[in-house]
């Protein structure tokens, strides 16, 4: 709630306007980043990976139209969205440089930090053509798409929070537990979609460890998140304020739940059930990131604005 001073003026929390432009540049991202990481599962399961033969390019130019289809389109706006997100990361950078006086200290290494990461997850696409989609380097790639969709999603908590007080150590440890449990549960899915070893295991009983392992560590890591929810809702206070979130995360981990019986149940013969599949574990990656970083407000730390009766009386009645 917002406090008067001595002076009768009213004191809220608030940020920069670069501060909330970046908040929303960064916001974005996410979408971006999440609907990067389906689509590149949407590209594994048409068999789309080597649609484009040639690296950066496809075909030899930027949009191949005579040899344009529903798989050369997967891969080739696979790539087109990774370059967009790689030039906006840029203009975040040298934004929070050239601005770093009205930014966290922080946000300037961090978005020089990004560009980094997706410089290097442009290499990794390249080589997974190159490599005519390596298992091991396909799992690479997934595992630095994850990374930079959490690193994005708490980046933009705490841009919208601005300063804000600490989060009680028991939701940091288990947001953070919960996290690394739902990302350790992707890449071992990873493995085993990019590897084709769940196929091979159903068909002929071959490679059966990825799949007997991804259902054996689904269930532990399911509970996880779910107790972290349960118990952020018991305890009285700013944690159980947190109800949309922790509601959206207990959905979220009942669906995905769901929808890897079901996919199993399928055969792995649904594309659209794998691709959703892939697409809540990015969700709950960004979701539980956000938790992670996500702060009490902090009245201590609240800015002055003043708000004299000439300037409310437009708004009066």
């Amino acid at each position: 709630m917002n406090a008067p001073d001595k002076g009768g003026s009213v004191t809220h929390s608030s940020t920069s306007p670069i501060q909330r432009r970046l908040s929303l540049l960064s916001a974005h991202l996410v979408v971006a980043l999440i609907a990067l990481v389906v689509i590149g599962g949407a590209t594994r399961v048409m068999e789309a990976g080597l649609a484009c033969p040639d690296w950066p390019l496809c075909y030899g130019t930027f949009l191949p139209g005579r040899q344009m289809n529903l798989q050369v389109f997967l891969e080739w706006f696979h790539r087109l969205d990774a370059f967009v997100v790689g030039l906006a990361l840029m203009v975040m950078a040298v934004t929070s440089i050239v601005w770093r006086h009205l930014l966290p200290r922080w946000l300037p290494w961090l978005s020089c930090a990004l560009v980094v990461m997706v410089a290097l997850q442009g290499l990794l696409g390249a080589l997974t053509v190159l490599h005519l989609l390596e298992s091991s380097v396909v799992t690479a790639h997934m595992l630095l798409a994850l990374t930079l969709v959490a690193a994005l999603s708490g980046l933009t908590q705490r841009l919208r929070q601005g300063q804000s007080g600490v989060a009680p150590l028991w939701w940091r440890s288990g947001a953070a537990i919960a996290l690394i449990g739902v990302t350790g549960q992707c890449l071992v899915g990873a493995r085993m979609a990019t590897s084709w070893a769940a196929q091979r295991c159903l068909a002929s009983g071959e490679g059966c460890q990825w799949l007997v392992l991804h259902r054996a560590t689904a269930t532990p890591v399911a509970l996880t998140v779910l107790l972290f929810a349960a118990i952020s809702l018991a305890v009285a206070g700013w944690t159980r304020q947190q109800w949309p979130f922790l509601l959206g995360l207990i959905l979220l981990v009942t669906a995905q739940v769901g929808l890897g019986v079901l996919t199993l149940r399928l055969g792995l013969n649904q594309p659209a059930v794998t691709i959703a599949h892939q697409l809540l574990a990015a969700l709950l990656v960004a979701l539980l990131a956000a938790l992670l970083v996500r702060r009490p407000d902090n009245p201590s730390s609240s800015s002055q604005v003043v708000a004299d009766d000439v300037s409310l009386e437009p708004c009066h009645g």
